[in-house]
């Protein structure tokens, strides 16, 4: 197995076959959530259940809301597009009221449990997750090194920002409720699905350019392989995030920590 980088301050993070980081070009510190920030079981056991189990009941109660029907109405267009791609999504009916409803939850239903990113979709959570922070039944849940890298990171006068497929209201939900209080004073910016996918090159220049930093300004931190490469061919630097110590870690493909606390230490 793969264990944590060496560090120096001289010559960064190091792993046989590629590049280091170069700690003294980093501007801004990008980071995906799931499984980096936040542990999985956070999202697939309490995030996902809760949106799945509260889906129906926060349709009907905004069925005249503009902005919950153009999120409907994008369910709508992407279940056309499973469907022509053979994935056999639940059917939809779209007349009377009561059956586009019934169709709306359960293809929604159906889109949570395949874990999509499709954008109308984590719009919806987003706005069904902050009725759940609001009254008390959600709690954002970082780990607990991340309190203090971002108070280091910014002691550093570096940037933070955040990347990832759940929307941004949903991320900005998470990180303002957390037991170390609100984290969203640390945090600059936060990008979902809007500025592209995150296993594309040019989601991370997107970014980059709405920062008005160079892509080499940026570390991004993921543990998801697929957007360390798209990050780094858009020329950003990247650390693969693997929170797992115990799990086997991919060799010579890229950096990999097992926390933060050794990412740009004071």
């Amino acid at each position: 197995m793969l264990g944590p980088p060496i560090h120096s301050a001289a010559d960064g993070y190091k792993v046989a076959g590629v590049s280091p980081i170069d700690e003294s070009q980093i501007r801004v510190i990008l980071l995906d959530i799931e499984g980096t920030t936040t542990s999985v079981d956070f999202v697939y056991k309490t995030l996902f259940p809760f949106a799945s189990s509260k889906l129906e009941p926060f349709l009907q109660e905004h069925a005249q809301d503009p902005e919950i029907q153009s999120f409907v109405q994008g369910l709508r267009a992407q279940q056309e597009v499973d469907e022509r791609n053979g994935l056999k999504p639940p059917p939809w009916v779209d007349e009377p009221e009561d059956a586009r409803l019934r169709s709306s939850v359960a293809y929604g239903q159906w889109l949570i449990a395949r874990d999509s990113k499709c954008t109308p979709l984590k719009l919806l959570q987003g706005k069904i997750w902050q009725q759940g922070f609001a009254n008390g039944e959600l709690h954002g849940e970082v780990y607990p090194d991340v309190p203090p890298a971002f108070e280091r990171w910014r002691r550093q006068k570096r940037i933070i920002g955040i990347y990832s497929s759940g929307s941004v209201l949903a991320q900005q939900l998470l990180f303002r409720s957390t037991a170390s209080g609100d984290l969203t004073s640390h945090v600059s910016a936060f990008f979902d699905t809007r500025v592209g996918t995150k296993s594309e090159e040019q989601s991370y220049k997107k970014i980059a350019s709405s920062l008005s930093h160079a892509a080499r300004d940026f570390l991004f931190i993921s543990d998801v392989m697929k957007e360390i490469q798209a990050a780094r061919s858009a020329g950003m630097q990247a650390l693969l995030c693997d929170r797992d110590v115990g799990a086997d870690s991919p060799r010579g493909q890229s950096d990999v920590i097992h926390d933060f606390d050794s990412v740009l230490p004071d």
